[in-house]
């Protein structure tokens, strides 16, 4: 995902999986919003069920939801995707960020950018599988939990010293 938005020239930048799970027929709806609405920076999308998917993954993913807004004054929205069409000033705060191990989700927030969301429900992808074990899950959860709250905690504290 970095790579394409340091590549990305576009005054408008999208991200979307590429296993059809995110409907491009958003695109449309997403970019009128842009276009029509001083106020947002960000068109992003989040599902409203999670088909398909088990009951201890969803447990489970509302859960991280739950601690990680718990520990961050960030707002993570449950169920938010990584599909979004974003600004290019977004895009330049995003890419700003000097983080090697990026929890996109964490990012994105941080930033600080006005959203708007759009919700949607899941869509099963046209082919293949997930990628994504269970634990393969939770050690990214437990990564970006304690990845997003110390980096918080350190620019924190360095603007705090002045630094």
């Amino acid at each position: 995902m970095l790579a394409g938005l340091r590549m990305a020239r576009g005054d408008y930048v999208t991200t979307m999986d590429a296993d059809m799970q995110d409907p491009p027929s958003l695109l449309p709806k997403m970019l009128s919003i842009l276009r029509n609405n001083d106020r947002y920076d960000c068109v992003a999308t989040r599902r409203i069920t999670r088909v398909g998917e088990s009951l201890v993954r969803s447990f489970f993913a509302r859960l991280f939801y739950r601690i990680i807004n718990r520990l961050s004054e960030a707002e993570f929205v449950d169920g938010a995707r990584d599909y979004r069409l974003m600004r290019r000033r977004m895009v330049d705060a995003v890419l700003s960020l000097g983080e090697y191990n990026r929890f996109s989700k964490g990012i994105f927030s941080w930033v600080g950018f006005e959203t708007c969301w759009i919700e949607y429900e899941n869509v099963n992808r046209v082919a293949g599988s997930t990628k994504w074990s269970f634990w393969s899950l939770a050690r990214y959860s437990v990564d970006g939990i304690v990845g997003f709250f110390y980096g918080t905690i350190g620019v924190c504290l360095g603007a705090w010293c002045g630094v």
